[in-house]
């Protein structure tokens, strides 16, 4: 569902205009949507109901913790990469034996945690990995439940900051490394490899690049089957891309049929990580027009949000579709660069944009902001971070309360 419209030349959340969310809660302020979250939730469950299926949401994507109480009510588990995500995940409901355990460099006392709780699993990355797992393992007296994460050295053709499928990443196991894990997790009796996993990469919008990993980790499971070990999971990771321009992304149903037939050859439970795909466009970053400056070679609308608010379009050139919250269609229409009050000349949120003409005092927001928006939010120039808000219907409520500066400052008042 498209939960952000115009009316009368007017943006709205559900029910709400987005400048009553904006004079109500302040700017810079994130805007989501429950029923649109709600439907995307809905949606994936029912592409793959066609087979066992664990779909565990990509925490990382968006941290919120009524975001994450909302998705866990749906019956999803989590992938967490830190023990803070893996603390998160349980507060929101989400039951250990749900939850994938990834990440390259996971502390002791983070697999400590991880065991006490009783996870689904751990995504192994590395031999050392694998080896503390065991030791930690064996400290406890407790069998860790373990998959190992191969890299099949597939090109997910997207951003190369966001690719993890390919060797010269920091991400798996190379295939031709898989006998010397084997022998490992064979001659261990605390470790219990339970499967497989694989994570190409993120906003990968051709379903090529998904059928090639899935169809080569359906053949390497039964391989390793035919060696004697007994795999109950095949986690084929997450990556499908939304919509942030003109990008044509696979529906779920298509995804579901690219997936479903390898977890099928394999004889096994099948897992997915979905984060952005499902928390992409539920939500906004809304801002106020603070200046308009008209400049001999261009035109920045200076807006309230900054690179610390919104750091996509500064570290990835990410585009997001920038609109006035008020457009009604008549206004002179102007080529502008939408920029924040950072120092720094890469703090913008929209370069060459056609807007209509804007003035201080107007709002405009930034669509595709509910997945790595404010999870990658900093203080960077000792901003405080914004609040983020939920939509239901006609209702709103805050879901985090805006960081202040006495408790911005606290940490460092130490003498």
């Amino acid at each position: 569902m498209d939960a952000f419209t115009y009316r009368s030349g007017e943006a709205f959340c559900e029910g709400i205009p987005l400048e009553e969310l904006a004079k109500n809660y302040g700017t810079p302020l994130y805007v989501y949507s429950g029923a649109a979250l709600d439907a995307r939730c809905e949606a994936l469950k029912a592409a793959f109901s066609g087979h066992p299926t664990l779909p565990c949401y990509a925490v990382k994507a968006n941290t919120n913790l009524s975001i994450l109480k909302r998705i866990a009510a749906h019956g999803f588990g989590a992938d967490v990469v830190s023990v803070g995500e893996l603390e998160k995940a349980l507060l929101a409901g989400v039951p250990a034996d749900r939850i994938v355990y990834s990440g390259v460099g996971k502390l002791r006392s983070e697999i400590e945690r991880a065991l006490d709780v009783g996870i689904l699993s751990f995504n192994v990355e590395s031999v050392g990995e694998l080896t503390l797992i065991a030791e930690v393992a064996q400290k406890k007296q407790k069998r860790a439940p373990v998959t190992l994460r191969i890299n099949p050295n597939v090109d997910a053709k997207t951003n190369p900051y966001i690719a993890t499928g390919l060797y010269s990443t920091k991400f798996g196991i190379a295939e031709n490394e898989m006998t010397w894990f084997l022998e490992i997790a064979s001659n261990n009796r605390w470790l219990d490899l339970v499967g497989l996993s694989c994570h190409i990469g993120s906003q990968i919008t051709d379903v090529k690049p998904f059928r090639e990993v899935a169809e080569r980790m359906a053949t390497l499971s039964r391989e390793i089957q035919a060696k004697g070990f007994e795999l109950r999971l095949l986690d084929l990771g997450g990556g499908l891309g939304i919509r942030y321009q003109n990008e044509s992304p696979p529906d779920f149903a298509e995804y579901a049929r690219t997936l479903i037939p390898a977890a099928e050859a394999a004889g096994v439970r099948l897992l997915i990580e979905p984060g952005r795909s499902l928390v992409g466009n539920v939500g906004v970053l809304l801002s106020r027009v603070l200046y308009v400056k008209r400049t001999p070679a261009k035109t920045f609308v200076i807006v309230d949000a900054a690179m610390n608010d919104l750091l996509r379009p500064s570290i990835y050139r990410s585009y997001h579709e920038i609109r006035a919250v008020r457009d009604g269609g008549t206004s002179r229409i102007e080529n502008v660069d939408v920029v924040g009050p950072i120092c720094e000349t890469g703090d913008f949120l929209g370069l060459d944009r056609t807007l209509p003409e804007l003035k201080p005092g107007d709002y405009v927001f930034v669509e595709g902001a509910g997945a790595y928006g404010f999870a990658m939010a900093s203080n960077y120039n000792t901003r405080p971070r914004a609040s983020e808000v939920m939509v239901d219907g006609s209702e709103a409520r805050v879901v985090r309360r805006r960081e202040t500066l006495e408790q911005l400052l606290a940490p460092e008042l130490v003498d």
